[in-house]
């Protein structure tokens, strides 16, 4: 079933300057140790460099999701839900005084009763309704894209459509494959891309709609884009997760489960600065927000409920969780000067003059 109050999106970042970026991470990660682990997260700026190739395939991350679709936290979750659409509008190199009073703009409009001070009912609307805007994002997306899988224009795509605009952006003759597929002949494709093809038709079958003709819907190929739009491929998503991570094959997780290192080897202190950072954020997610009856076990239902986005309890909980790791006068508020303080938390670029930069703003 999907949901009716389908509205989010995932954001891809501009790539126009990407070249020159490109070649700095290239640079970064010739520098890396081979064996590194991977991070806990990834920042959006790394994301969107890599979105360039295959707009077809499902995101790898989720705006305003908790967990990426690989089961790591989603570092910049906070600011997704503080900032909507306006995600991008914070970047480094924006003028540091326009950014202080887009933050300040930003807190009036989280302060209904304009008292100066953000309660968590306050914040908890707010979240409610930037989470909406990237959902928003998501269907007008997801509409771009069904149009360009769908060529003869029946309002469906079916799977084979979907396979041969799959490889042709693999870089394999699309003619050639269509032809294959038309005639039910053996594809040649390496064995990395078999196996992706593979975990995209079940996931096809999953968005698919009893009863399942392997035909899909645009709001179907939207809850195949982004499963958060449907309980059925949210539930999909979220035993998947489970599968990466459970070892003992009870279908629930533990703490050690979900915070065991992934394979690698660590070789500095920086590698095991981020092993040591890996295990802290994910217990603390562990023990205070997803295991909701704190009996040391994660079931599949209480992850389902933790990654609902417009799951109204959750937005409350990050509401006073947020208000929390700025509310330094520990009155339960936040004031223009806590939210320009910690304005790396909830923008992701550290404004400076923060004391002074309040009363000019206001």
């Amino acid at each position: 079933m999907v949901w009716p109050w389908v509205v989010m999106a995932s954001r891809w970042g501009p790539l126009v300057g990407l070249a020159p970026r490109c070649l700095w991470l290239l640079g970064a990660v010739l520098l890396m140790d081979a064996s590194a682990r991977p991070a806990n997260h990834t920042s959006t700026r790394e994301r969107a460099a890599n979105r360039e190739e295959n707009e077809i395939l499902p995101p790898d991350h989720l705006n305003g999701v908790k967990l990426e679709m690989d089961g790591h936290l989603n570092r910049d979750f906070h600011q997704e839900v503080f900032l909507g659409k306006d995600l991008g509008g914070f970047d480094e190199d924006t003028e540091p005084r326009r950014s202080r009073r887009k933050l300040m703009v930003i807190f009036s409009k989280v302060d209904v009763n304009s008292d100066r001070k953000i309660s968590a009912k306050e914040m908890q609307r707010w979240i409610m309704e930037k989470t909406a805007e990237h959902f928003q994002e998501a269907m007008e997306e997801s509409k771009m894209h069904f149009r360009a899988v769908d060529p003869d224009g029946d309002g469906h795509v079916s799977w084979d459509e979907y396979k041969v605009r799959f490889l042709a952006s693999k870089g394999h003759s699309e003619k050639e494959v269509a032809n294959a597929v038309r005639l039910n002949e053996e594809l040649k494709v390496d064995e990395e891309t078999q196996e992706v093809l593979e975990n995209l038709k079940d996931r096809w079958y999953q968005a698919d709609s009893p009863p399942a003709d392997l035909l899909l819907t645009e709001q179907e190929f939207l809850s195949f884009l982004h499963p958060e739009h449907s309980r059925g491929m949210l539930r999909f998503m979220v035993k998947e997760i489970v599968r990466d991570l459970d070892q003992d094959g009870n279908k629930q997780l533990s703490l050690p489960e979900f915070i065991s290192l992934p394979v690698g080897t660590v070789e500095n202190q920086q590698g095991q600065d981020i092993d040591d950072n890996w295990v802290r954020d994910r217990k603390k997610e562990f023990e205070e927000l997803i295991d909701s009856d704190h009996d040391g076990i994660v079931t599949a239902e209480e992850l389902e409920s933790y990654m609902d986005p417009m799951n109204e309890y959750n937005a409350l909980n990050e509401a006073k969780q947020m208000i929390a790791v700025a509310d330094e006068n520990q009155n339960q508020h936040l004031e223009p000067e806590e939210v320009l303080k910690y304005s790396e938390f909830f923008t992701g670029s550290k404004l400076v003059d923060y004391a002074r930069s309040v009363h000019e703003e206001f």
